[in-house]
């Protein structure tokens, strides 16, 4: 039996129903022929405990590790708890559009966050941006500019700061500046898309200094317009299903609490 999938506004992404803690081989394949598709996938009300969770998430890949914090425990040192808290002065972990990770030398391809403590229905959203929309609205004069351009990514780029509350409770201690370099249009299925995280990107090689900071404020500004975007309303027990190197997603401001468990997948 075929899973029900449900496209989201503009094709942004896609609304599943179906059990994940008992989704077989057949329906896992469904999932990810979706999430290829769309760029990133919803499941409500998945009762997974942190086996069953890591249980699905290898079914798409090796997990990856997240050198900046520590796992939820020693048990389960492959779900990363993404939080907020209410004594915060600063800005929620992720506040600022990214791609995971973008800064190691293999960054993880999938994302998976679960929910298990949210603050009211329409707080705390996380918005996705589809980079294949992007890709194609942008001007041919852009697309052959950066056909052959990489970018410098960086664990210190302007999205660091989101993290300092986070690395003050539970830092690993192997916090550094991670830099990587990728291209910033990636192929997928035929599909281009691209690949160039606001929050870590800090140069580009391939053109000139001058071209590249043109580059930046055009591009940062075209990846994330309105047209490209979706807005996810967490409730308890939400999934979110995302491909790295096709979305871009950032975390909203709020006060509150939220705990969110997150799981990257290589």
């Amino acid at each position: 039996m075929r899973i029900k999938v449900q496209p989201c506004k503009n094709n942004i992404g896609a609304k599943i129903s179906c059990n994940l803690k008992t989704a077989g081989e057949v329906e896992i394949n469904q999932i990810k022929d979706a999430l290829n598709g769309f760029g990133v996938v919803f499941f409500r009300n998945q009762n997974l405990d942190p086996k069953s969770y890591i249980k699905f998430a290898k079914n798409f890949g090796p997990l990856a590790d997240y050198p900046m914090l520590k796992g939820l425990s020693k048990e389960f040192p492959e779900i990363t708890v993404v939080e907020r808290k209410s004594s915060d002065v600063g800005p929620s972990f992720g506040e600022q559009f990214h791609t995971d990770s973008s800064y190691t030398e293999n960054p993880p391809r999938y994302t998976m966050l679960l929910a298990k403590l949210v603050p009211k229905r329409g707080l705390g959203n996380t918005e996705f941006a589809s980079q294949y929309l992007a890709y194609e609205k942008l001007p041919d004069e852009y697309k052959k500019k950066i056909e052959n351009v990489k970018g410098v990514f960086s664990s210190s780029g302007p999205i660091s700061v989101t993290r300092v509350e986070r690395e003050l409770e539970k830092g690993t201690g192997k916090s550094k500046d991670f830099k990587s370099i990728h291209s910033v249009i990636r192929k997928i299925n035929n599909r281009k898309s691209i690949y160039c995280s606001p929050g870590h990107v800090v140069d580009f090689l391939n053109i000139s200094k001058e071209e590249g900071e043109e580059l930046k404020e055009f591009l940062f500004k075209h990846q994330i317009k309105k047209e490209f975007v979706y807005s996810f309303e967490w409730e308890k027990d939400s999934i979110a299903i995302w491909d790295n190197w096709s979305i871009l997603h950032q975390a909203t401001s709020f006060s509150g609490n939220r705990v969110m468990h997150r799981i990257t997948v290589q």
